[in-house]
Order: structure tokens, then sequence, then C-alpha cells
């Protein structure tokens, strides 16, 4: 059975980082795409950064200002989401996700991902 568990969260003070994990099980991560969601407080879900299977062909979104770096350790089959920086508007569940028809230049779209995990809370706050 496929799974995926996100790990790292937690309270972070403005300016500190983060890396976030997500160990997946049950499949390889060389079949898919894999991507960080996260939602805010009152939002709707944001994709912020997805990577393809190769694990060097990245996107980001426009409000993660160069922050957030997203890369695979195939071998331990984790995706990890380093953020750097971090503010408060950066509080949200973040989840991993796995999409099996990877595109680069869609891969910020949400509604592209199958299997999710069930997110880690970050809070950004003094």
């Amino acid at each position: 059975q496929l799974q995926l568990v996100e790990s790292g969260g937690g309270l972070v003070q403005p300016g500190g980082s983060l890396r976030l994990s997500c160990s997946v099980s049950g499949t390889t991560l060389n079949n898919f795409g894999a991507g960080w969601i996260r939602q805010a407080p009152g939002k709707e879900r944001e994709g912020v950064a997805c990577i393809g299977p190769e694990g060097f062909n990245t996107k980001y979104a426009d409000s993660t200002q160069g922050r957030f770096t997203i890369s695979r350790d195939t071998a331990k089959n984790v995706i990890y989401l380093e953020i750097d920086s971090l503010e408060p508007e950066d509080t949200a569940v973040y989840y991993c996700a796995l999409d099996p028809g990877f595109l680069l230049r869609a891969c910020l779209s949400i509604g592209r991902y199958v299997y999710w995990g069930q997110g880690t809370q970050v809070t950004v706050s003094s």
C-alpha cells in the first residue's frame, strides 16, 4: 500500500529554518513526480514546490521567493522541503504528494496529485 508520511514541522521563530521530510513506502520515487502543497488557515491549498522523477527538474511558486528548496533522496525514498527565512505567512499545514504523470509546467497544480500524506503543521511565530 502506497503511503506518504510527513515530518519535521513545528513551531519556529520568524527568520528560522526548517527541513520537512516525506517518507514514501509501497512504491519507488522513480515512478513519480513529487510536490509540496500547503494550506494556511482560512485559505485554499497552494502548490509551493515540485520535483520531477529524475530529481533535478524543479519548480517553485512565486510566493516562496527563493526561500524554499525541494529535493529527493531516491535511495531512501524521501522527499525534502527546506524553508529558510521563515515568515509568519508560511504558517500552514504542509503536505507532500505524488504525481504519476509529471509535467514540469503544470506541477504546481494540486489537481495533478493522486497520492497525499496527512500533512505536518508549521507555525511561524515569536
